[in-house]
């Protein structure tokens, strides 16, 4: 009998973004389980994902709600139901601040926010939706990308937006660096007094990342975390040890379509479906789980370029691999649709509605 793999190629083609959900129910029970057991409450990144029907599976599970990177994913996973979403990421301009306004008159959202300008132009959307807007501070302790710099930032920000018109303050918003537990703790605790000390509290304090997973519990007055990642997990948590590679629910199923010289193959799959993302310093662009010896070395758009010097077996013409990705986020991004899987059987198709949606 061909193998499921075989079988993912025929029936829809090569190369195919493959889900378990078998592994995926796997995960997601793992990460509520986790988050429950500190006093945490989960509310899962879908950014990595993109798709409301697994968006859906994670609130069933328990998690209190979603959060979004960008305006066009929460208006994608609104439009199918899901409600309370955090958007973790500044909103400017009039064009999106008009989109947030009509978005918050039928869902529940709250937005992240790190300077003046950001702040500055919401309570237009709170006019729009004829009701208030909650906003955390988005706080930078270590990992040097957004996020206000010191506590008195912090303080600052959150008093001007609880004396704006339409605007609430919630609280804070964190992704510290994984070693940074101490600093971060010390940011936090600074920014609480500063707040207390001006008669604000956060109801929030939101913290993220499936590396993570492993401090849940260790930062004080954390109210709920984020993790994206750790639906699917990739290279990348395989390397930081935050999954084993029975953990990875996703891969892409390709074709060797070239053996053009001994220790050269061609697969199917280049920089459009795996995407050039090195992981963080991976080596190679995938891990062929049919092959581990081999190595994805480079890409051209629709190439992949496998050095097999180092396999005993080498795959012929025709083969069909399975490749767990180096970071399944951007992985997904690149396909209009997953074909899902429970262990052998083909269960069809599930569309990633928000992929592309990056405004």
């Amino acid at each position: 009998m061909p193998s499921l793999a075989a079988r993912i190629a025929r029936e829809f083609g090569s190369p195919a973004l493959v889900i378990d959900l078998e592994v995926v129910a796997r995960n997601v029970a793992r990460l509520q389980a986790a988050c429950a057991g500190v006093g945490l409450a989960n509310r899962p990144h879908v950014k990595t994902h993109k798709s409301p029907v697994l968006a859906r599976m994670q609130v069933e599970a328990g998690a209190r709600g979603i959060t979004c990177q960008k305006l066009g994913e929460a208006e994608v996973m609104a439009r199918a139901g899901l409600d309370d979403i955090l958007i973790s990421y500044n909103i400017l301009g009039a064009d999106k601040v008009g989109r947030l306004g009509r978005l918050l008159r039928e869902t529940r959202v709250t937005v992240a926010a790190d300077n003046a300008t950001v702040v500055a132009g919401l309570p237009e959307a709170a006019r729009i939706a004829g009701r208030p807007l909650g906003v955390v501070v988005e706080c930078d302790t270590g990992r040097a990308r957004a996020g206000v710099t010191t506590p008195e930032e912090a303080v600052s920000l959150a008093r001007d937006i609880a004396s704006r018109d339409g605007l609430a303050f919630e609280g804070l918003l964190l992704y510290a660096p994984e070693d940074a537990v101490a600093q971060t703790q010390a940011f936090l605790d600074a920014t609480l007094a500063g707040l207390a000390a001006h008669g604000l509290s956060a109801r929030i304090v939101s913290t993220g990342g499936t590396p993570n997973l492993r401090n849940l519990g260790r930062i004080a007055g954390a109210t709920e975390h984020r993790s994206g990642t750790s639906i699917f997990n990739d290279r990348m948590m395989m390397a930081c040890g935050a999954a084993g590679l029975e953990d990875c629910a996703l891969h892409v199923v390709a074709t060797v379509v070239s053996r053009a010289a001994p220790d050269r193959g061609i697969l199917d799959a280049g920089s459009k479906t795996l995407t050039s993302d090195t992981g963080g310093g991976l080596d190679g662009f995938g891990l062929v789980r049919e092959y581990p010896q081999a190595r994805i070395g480079r890409f051209a758009e629709e190439h992949g370029f496998l050095d097999l010097s180092a396999c005993p077996e080498k795959p012929e013409v025709g083969a069909v691999v399975r490749v767990v990705p180096n970071h399944v986020c951007v992985t997904v991004n690149m396909h209009d649709r997953y074909v899902a899987v429970r262990g052998e059987e083909i269960l069809g198709e599930i569309p990633i509605a928000a992929r592309g949606r990056v405004s």
